[in-house]
């Protein structure tokens, strides 16, 4: 019997996907960008100490593997031949750090996720050597001072853990955020493995300078790190053997918003809203940061956004999955909100770990207030999907000021997206139109255009006339504009109320009884996906 023949589908791109709570594998044609097949594994998260968030980067890499493994048998069982799978691109969670042995290829401590506080003192101390009219670290990276960036984790690993200071000492250490550790383990390891990075997760760093996009020596000196530890810094789309790009890029990119002023926001275990700023930098006045969008191309130009960065957002559903039991499947969530059609007065603060932008606040936690003895779980829900709402009408307001123009709607994706209680909430507080596409695997798909359109790749044009149109869904306000304003003023004075909460010493010393608020419980190419993939949505008034 003669054997059956494999559809011709090619050429196709994967993109692996490497978030804080799961890993994907996923696998698009490049003609026509439709989702052919995927696979996810969920990733754990440990919390040795009140504040500290960790995971393991063998895990991490393992996930990659098995989620690769089995999308490629599920295109065997489709019939299409996973040969024809030319480039693969990489979009991770950004800040999250990684130091590990170069000669066996083991890690030397837990990923330092970018949720962990534990650096708070050290924040505190190196501000202080910061001359107050010259923010020599803020001018050249477009970030504050927070423990949500790498370096600070990296010297917090370089003071606290000796087989970290060993490993630097004998020169075998290297430094990386994820993408640099999924790329040196999938091209060889110990074995002539590559370590690099992009500019768009050297950018999240605090030791890139944004302008010159390079590591910059007054910032390592600043924080005393060597720089041998650093990876090589590449554009967001070649071939270096493997190379990938930081999640919220691959997402603008996803989002096809290459145009100046063009803006996506992601939902997924934080929140992020990138609003692209074209070939300049633009320096926030109100609390967002200045960062690198991609750069696409060895010999092309750097584009640059202005983000605003929500730490808890679907984290909020999982806490109250895991942590108060509440419903037992992320998606029950929509079903219990859904029940009362409200929070009845109900604020939930979820600061599990300080306040992002715009406040940056690290002092703040997680609260819940307006209770009664009428309030249960189902009102509890429904705040909780306010809360994420509610913090990104904070942040469109504060990119509103800073560019000037407000939004005339709100380009969306990401898992928590498919939640339509969700949606429309967002567009009742943000009082525009939510529009989300019908594939919300933007971040995916933007890794794998800018793998695909790599040079050398070349199987996925970026050419305006070439993106494939998306269908929409398009949510529009339902109430009125004071009832709005009227809860989000509330919603403020809930924030005001759970700052403070945490000092410096609390933190350090993990000591629970300190804190009435609520704990936590192939070819590789870079994509800053999320704002290319947000093109494809193009076309909206």
């Amino acid at each position: 019997m003669a054997a059956t023949k494999k559809a011709v589908l090619g050429p196709l791109v994967g993109a692996v996907d490497q978030g804080t709570s799961s890993t994907r594998f996923l696998v698009f044609n490049s003609k026509t960008a439709e989702l052919l097949s995927h696979h996810q594994v969920e990733i754990k998260q440990e919390f040795p100490r009140e504040g500290w968030v960790e995971q393991d980067p063998k895990e991490i890499l393992q996930s990659v593997y098995e989620c690769i493994e089995k999308t490629c048998e599920k295109l065997g069982q489709l019939n299409i031949d996973i040969s024809n799978i030319k480039a693969i691109g990489v979009s991770n969670q950004r800040e999250t750090t990684v130091v590990w042995d170069k000669l066996t290829g083991e890690p030397l401590y837990n990923a330092v996720v970018w949720l962990d506080l534990r650096t708070q003192s050290t924040v505190e101390n190196l501000s202080k050597r910061i001359p107050g009219n010259n923010n020599f670290v803020k001018s050249k990276t477009g970030l504050p001072l927070s423990t949500y960036f790498s370096a600070v984790k990296l010297r917090w690993l370089l003071d606290n853990v000796r087989k970290v200071q060993k490993a630097v000492e004998e020169d075998r250490a290297l430094f990386g955020t994820i993408d640099s550790w999924l790329i040196w383990s999938l091209t060889g390891g110990a074995n002539g493995g590559v370590h690099c990075t992009d500019v768009t997760n050297a950018s999240r760093t605090m030791l890139f300078n944004i302008h010159s996009l390079e590591w910059d020596k007054e910032l390592c000196e600043f924080f005393e790190i060597p720089m041998k530890v650093l990876p090589n810094v590449r554009s967001s789309s070649e071939i270096y053997g493997l190379m990938c790009l930081g999640d919220q890029s691959a997402a603008l990119v996803g989002q096809m918003c290459f145009q100046d002023g063009q803006a996506k926001n992601t939902y997924g275990t934080g929140c992020f809203l990138l609003c692209n700023t074209g070939r300049k930098c633009v320096f926030s006045e109100h609390g967002l940061l200045t960062t690198v969008a991609y750069k696409l191309g060895r010999d092309k130009p750097v584009y640059y956004a202005l983000e605003g960065s929500v730490a808890i957002a679907g984290a909020v559903i999982r806490w109250l999955r895991d942590n108060l039991g509440i419903i037992q499947t992320s998606e029950e969530i929509e079903k219990l909100a859904k029940e009362v059609g409200t929070s009845y007065g109900c604020y939930f603060v979820p600061a599990f770990s300080g306040l992002y932008a715009p406040y940056w606040e690290p002092s703040a936690r997680g609260i819940i207030c307006g209770l009664t003895q009428f309030t249960n779980k189902c009102h509890i829900a429904f705040a909780a999907l306010e809360a994420v709402c509610f913090q990104t009408r904070e942040i469109l307001d504060a990119m509103n000021r800073d560019c000037g123009i407000p939004l005339s709607h709100l380009q969306v994706d990401g898992g928590m997206t498919n939640n339509k209680i969700l949606m429309q909430l967002q567009a009742d507080i943000l009082y525009i139109p939510v529009v989300k596409p019908s594939m919300p695997e933007t971040t995916a798909l933007g890794a794998a255009m800018a793998a695909g359109a790599a040079e050398g790749v070349g199987v996925w044009s970026l050419e305006p006339e070439d993106l494939s149109a998306v269908t929409m869904e398009r949510f529009e306000p339902q109430i009125n504009a004071e009832e709005s304003e009227i809860r989000y003023s509330t919603w403020k004075k809930a924030v005001m109320k759970s700052m403070g909460w945490v000092t410096t010493q609390s933190s350090e010393s993990g000591d629970p009884s300190i804190f009435c608020s609520l704990p936590l419980g192939f070819f590789i190419v870079s994509s800053m996906v999320m704002l290319i993939g947000a093109r494809y949505i193009s076309g909206i008034p």
